[in-house]
């Protein structure tokens, strides 16, 4: 939504995108090729297209090669991630600098995600700023937004000279290197202008020790280039006042608007064949389920919240180890547990709608979003208390006037079974979860506020950029 935010506020702004086979063409208008770039590669040059798209207003443009791409996913398949991620990634990140001067696109700023855009910084100081300074790329500045730290793009060093970056940057501390390996996200959070996460307590937490996994002297170093902006939501397409996929519309304007709630809670629990009680708190569980997501800590308190009169929807894929865990408790409890395999877009908008309470066990992703939808849905988000998630969220027990979340202070099993237990004694009492309910309806996390705090910062990004380049002169 950030693009199509500042796009409507007559920014230029483009997407890039490889273009994998997960990827539907069905949304972009008028798609047709726009060119070619040629780009270093192992043994050479390698040739990759450029195509573009409209989304509404925004451009998008798809960096497209059957072999890289075309025939794959975004980062790998049941077997793991694909070994060549690493080549694919930097030939990525050197076609979106090149496609600059192709598409005669003169950006102001490069806004780079997560580690498969982590060399894009690197590329454009070594081979535009240094060797290219009239070319389109050397006078961008570098947003490098980080969403999952756990997710780094470690590969082995034997690659530094395959993807053309110089062992001097693997042995110096502010390089490409972390223990020993090449580190794409390490590289993009040395070498961008402004390194931005989803929380400004995000962004104070990651420079502690043991909370910025593995970076935190990299982000305590660069703490002045550090920022925090809470990313915002489509409220056209997350509105239960007017959402098509839900069973019953309805609004937190006051407790009687909140009828549609209790009819969308028992559709759900008819479609789910859950045991049927509008007095018996429903939790949703939705994401990638894995450890490094938290899920393991759902897993292993799963029997004690169904004993303790819950009924959970867990809905996602994952770790085969968990889901079999998980598919032993259903088999278990028939009428209490649901596991939904995969992501379903409608069901995801009527779990949301039915359910009382959505968790997000995530040790480091604070997952602001999910929280924010879950809200605007009437839904209590159930978050680890450092995770990040604190900008936008009040814990209930420790304010309840102000309370929106109920959070776990440990990231362990007991540290959740404390927060379960204090839902549960505030939901024994309906007066004060209907105001709970309806106070976290009425926040507001538009997108409008969000992109204005990205522009703020998208100055940052420019100011310092000019003062380098002045210095230099």
């Amino acid at each position: 939504m950030l693009p199509r935010t500042l796009a409507a506020e007559g920014h230029d702004v483009r997407v890039f995108m490889p273009h994998c086979k997960d990827l539907q063409l069905d949304a972009l208008e008028d798609v047709r090729e726009v060119g070619k770039v040629l780009v270093k590669d192992v043994q050479g040059r390698m040739a990759l297209t450029l195509r573009e798209g409209r989304l509404g207003d925004l451009t998008v443009t798809l960096i497209e090669h059957p072999e890289l791409f075309g025939a794959r996913h975004p980062y790998g398949d049941e077997e793991g991630p694909y070994p060549d991620n690493w080549r694919r990634y930097a030939l990525f990140a050197r076609a979106v600098l090149e496609a600059l001067s192709v598409l005669s696109f003169r950006a102001d700023i490069l806004h780079c995600y997560d580690w498969t855009t982590g060399l894009i910084p690197v590329y454009r100081e070594l081979e535009y700023v240094e060797k290219q300074p009239n070319h389109p790329a050397s006078k961008a500045g570098i947003y490098f937004a980080i969403h999952n730290l756990a997710m780094q793009g470690a590969f082995e060093r034997e690659i530094l000279p395959k993807v053309g970056i110089p062992l001097s940057l693997f042995k110096h501390v502010r390089g490409v290197a972390l223990d020993g390996r090449v580190n794409f996200l390490k590289a993009g959070a040395e070498f961008a202008t402004i390194i931005g996460t989803h929380s400004t307590s995000q962004a104070q937490r990651i420079q502690q020790l043991d909370r910025g996994y593995g970076l935190e002297e990299t982000f305590a170093r660069r703490k002045k280039e550090l920022v925090g902006i809470p990313n915002g939501i489509d409220y056209s397409a997350w509105d239960p006042s007017s959402d098509p996929m839900i069973s019953a519309t309805y609004s937190g304007k006051s407790e009687s608007s909140l009828s549609g709630k209790k009819k969308c809670k028992a559709f759900l629990q008819q479609t789910f064949r859950l045991d049927k009680g509008p007095r018996t708190p429903v939790v949703a569980v939705i994401g990638r389920i894995d450890a490094e997501s938290g899920f393991g800590i759902v897993a292993e308190v799963m029997t004690h919240m169904l004993e303790r009169n819950f009924e959970v929807i867990m809905m996602g894929t994952g770790q085969e180890e968990i889901l079999e865990r998980i598919r032993a408790i259903e088999g278990t409890f028939p009428g209490r547990c649901r596991l939904i395999e995969g992501y379903q877009v409608e069901t995801a908008h009527q779990t949301l709608a039915g359910a009382d309470i959505i968790i997000h066990p995530s040790h480091y992703l604070p997952s602001m979003s999910l929280c924010a939808i879950g809200m605007r849905y009437g839904t209590i988000p159930m978050v680890y208390a450092h995770a990040g998630a604190d900008d936008i969220v009040v814990d209930r027990i420790e304010d309840p006037k102000n309370g929106t979340a109920f959070t776990f202070k440990t990231h362990n099993g007991d540290g959740l079974i404390e927060a379960i237990d204090e839902a549960r004694a505030v939901y024994k009492s309906a007066s004060d979860w209907t105001k709970l309910t309806l106070h976290c309806m009425s926040q507001d996390f538009s997108w409008d506020h969000c992109g204005s705090e990205y522009i703020k910062a998208y100055r940052r990004v420019t100011r310092r950029v000019r003062a380098k380049r002045n210095a230099e002169v």
